[in-house]
């Protein structure tokens, strides 16, 4: 029992999937932010268009 408690207190395999899953959720709203700012820019690069092409006609 005593084995068994001392081996459970050194396993650090729970930490190392902890630590990747903070890097792979940080990772993830990075992504997610970029691409956010991305669709704002094209929709605005859109509608511009979209209004010059409107004043046009």
């Amino acid at each position: 029992m005593k084995n068994l408690i001392a081996r459970f207190v050194k396993d650090e395999s729970g930490a190392t999937a902890i630590e990747y899953a903070l890097i792979a959720a940080g990772i993830g709203i990075a992504i997610i932010t970029g691409v956010n700012a991305l669709g704002t820019a094209i929709n605005t690069k859109f509608n511009t268009i979209t209004t010059t092409l409107g004043t046009a006609n």
